[in-house]
């Protein structure tokens, strides 16, 4: 633990003298802050999401209440984001399918808007650095997430405690909190991907159509696509050997995990669901004997590490080309 300490206070030490040292990083991320906080566009768009999120959080309560028994209080709280009713699915879920979307909105023409209003060649005149200006777009961006996710986050945390009076445990806070984490870089994935398509397109109609076709792809088609693949490479009927439909359902699932969706929805549901002991197929004889319970959240976070991993390289791939782009791009100051 003394090891982990000094390199996080090292990287911390690093990350704030490489951000004194920038002045016009700082320049930068303060202008797209002031920007973002006072736009109409994602006031409205954090009014949809938190509408739909509370909504979702309403109707949990009332199934936690109704189905939930004197006895039956083991991770209460952690239900209030992974139940959902007739009416409506669950928190995890409208994260999952509307979380993109705050990420696409802060970027889809985060530099293209910046070519048709002609400030980009007059905001690099000055003593700033190119890669300051990307940089700064993409730390302003996370910041902006980050305050949105952890506010959205804990105002249905203390609405549901006092909806369901149940408090929190220790274990239950930290699922939660690391929930939100996790969110926070799903949702940066997008926000690359944004930037990408703002440098890749010069219209902005045209990069934010990019940014939600590959939303809806990832959300809807991938995983069907997935599907027809696993079928046609190991067709698996009802009444296939066992092995045969082993292998179908493997290669659907590690197809379907190309998708950050299918990786940020497995993730989340095993950090919120300490029930969750595997994320692969399972037969019917490995079952047998098993005890039911509980993993606790070390082991929790080994089941999703592999998900986490995989999606901090997409979203650092993502942000590398746009940078490369951005600084290979010819600008003029005209």
């Amino acid at each position: 633990m003394t090891g982990w300490r000094r390199k996080l206070q090292q990287l911390a030490s690093w990350c704030r003298e490489a951000f004194r040292g920038s002045g016009g990083l700082k320049v930068i991320v303060a202008k797209e802050l002031a920007d973002h906080f006072s736009s109409t566009r994602m006031s409205i768009l954090f009014s949809l999401v938190a509408a739909a999120c509370l909504s979702a959080l309403y109707v949990g309560a009332l199934t936690i209440r109704e189905t939930v028994g004197e006895q039956d209080t083991a991770y209460v709280f952690l239900r209030l984001f992974t139940t959902g009713g007739s009416s409506l699915p669950s928190f995890i879920s409208f994260m999952s399918f509307l979380g993109p979307l705050l990420g696409l909105a802060l970027g889809f023409d985060a530099i293209n808007g910046e070519y048709h209003r002609r400030t980009l060649g007059r905001l690099l005149s000055q003593p700033i650095y190119r890669d300051d200006v990307i940089n700064g777009k993409f730390l302003a961006g996370i910041i902006v997430l980050a305050t949105m996710i952890v506010a959205l986050g804990l105002l249905v945390a203390g609405l549901g405690l006092v909806m369901i009076g149940v408090p929190p445990r220790g274990e239950e806070l930290a699922r939660m909190l690391l929930y939100l984490l996790v969110t926070l870089v799903y949702v940066s994935f997008w926000l690359s991907a944004s930037l990408f398509f703002s440098l890749l397109f010069r219209q902005t109609a045209t990069s934010a159509l990019a940014g939600v076709a590959t939303w809806l792809f990832f959300a809807i088609f991938e995983p069907m696509l997935a599907g027809i693949v696993a079928d046609g490479l190991f067709p698996a009927p009802e009444d296939a050997p066992a092995v045969q439909q082993l292998r179908n359902a493997v290669v659907r699932q590690n197809l379907s995990r190309l998708s950050p969706t299918v990786l940020y929805d497995e993730a989340t549901v095993t950090l919120l669901n300490p029930g969750v002991r595997t994320l692969g197929p399972v037969m019917v004889q490995q079952l047998s004997g098993a005890i039911p319970g509980f993993l606790p959240l070390g082991q929790s976070l080994l089941l999703i590490w592999p998900h986490v991993v995989g999606l901090l390289a997409m979203t650092m791939l993502i942000f590398a080309l746009a940078y490369y782009f951005f600084m290979h791009q010819e600008i003029r100051t005209s």
